[in-house]
């Protein structure tokens, strides 16, 4: 993360702050803080592979994000590849900004501009010169917060699951295995950006949110894939990402999930009503058992 001021040309601008989460530095750094203060930290000596976290605005799904991020404490990565859905426009499966920084109040994020060069030599992905997806955005004051230092690959993905069938699974397989091998030997995080179930009915989504977060949590990427793309509900509207992400981290190694925080914005609203429009939030981590932990 830097403090240093670039080209304006170079750099992504901010397109939500003061709206999805505080505006000031001071007050977005004290929202985040205190996130990641009430959230519980999961003590493991195994590696910490990949993150799923919500991407509503910090007063709906901010305490579960918490979850998900308080898991970096004591880490480090030198590449964060941060995947989510894109919510209005299609530039194809895949996409990435073509710009060299993405900048939120708490600083600007270097892209990972050799990882992305490499990656974009192997797989088809549309250069974007201006975009206002919160996806992808709203992640980066928690990895400001807890990494500092780290380079971004931030992919957008319009390959959803719930809209178009399991046929995607394909160009995801494609892209997870680049992302896994262009990993290797390097400090990497994946982070998948998803809400969970868009359902006008609060026992609906606890429903639809449960059956997921216990696939997760089985890491049963085949069966997850499958209950994402069976009956047209949006069951997760960063489905790709979330598949791409545990593909990833499972061709590196990863063999477990843990589901660390899971609600609703019924249950922050107190609003659950039926027909009342309703958002699920779930934040997990994936991991790669150690030697020292199988002892």
């Amino acid at each position: 993360m830097s403090n240093e001021t670039h080209d304006p040309r170079t750099v992504r601008t901010s397109a939500i702050a003061g709206t999805w989460y505080p505006g000031s530095k001071r007050e977005l750094a004290k929202a985040v803080d205190e996130f990641l203060a009430q959230a519980e930290f999961y003590a493991t000596d195994d590696e910490l592979i990949a993150l799923i976290a919500p991407h509503a605005g910090y007063r709906y799904s901010g305490p579960t994000s918490g979850h998900a991020y308080r898991q970096l404490t004591g880490r480090t990565f030198e590449t964060v590849v941060l995947l989510g859905p894109s919510h209005s426009e299609n530039w194809g499966p895949f996409a990435i900004s073509a710009k060299q920084y993405y900048a939120t109040p708490l600083g600007e994020i270097e892209l990972a501009h050799d990882f992305i060069d490499r990656l974009a030599d192997r797989i088809a992905i549309a250069r974007v010169e201006r975009d206002r997806e919160h996806s992808l955005e709203i992640q980066l004051p928690y990895l400001q917060r807890t990494l500092g230092d780290f380079k971004l690959v931030p992919i957008m993905v319009t390959l959803p699951f719930y809209l178009l069938g399991a046929g995607v699974l394909e160009a995801c397989q494609e892209l997870s295995a680049t992302l896994a091998d262009l990993g290797r030997g390097r400090r990497v995080l994946f982070v998948a950006s998803s809400d969970l179930s868009h359902i006008p009915d609060y026992e609906a989504v606890n429903q639809f949110d449960a059956q997921t977060a216990e696939m997760v949590a089985a890491f049963d990427i085949p069966r997850l894939a499958q209950a994402m793309s069976q009956d047209g509900e949006c069951r997760a509207c960063g489905d790709a990402p979330i598949v791409i992400a545990l593909l990833a981290a499972q061709q590196l190694g990863a063999n477990r999930a843990r589901v660390l925080h899971r609600t609703n914005s019924g249950d922050v609203t107190g609003v659950r009503t039926r027909g009342q429009y309703t958002v699920g939030y779930l934040a997990a981590a994936v991991y790669k058992t150690t030697v020292s932990s199988k002892q």
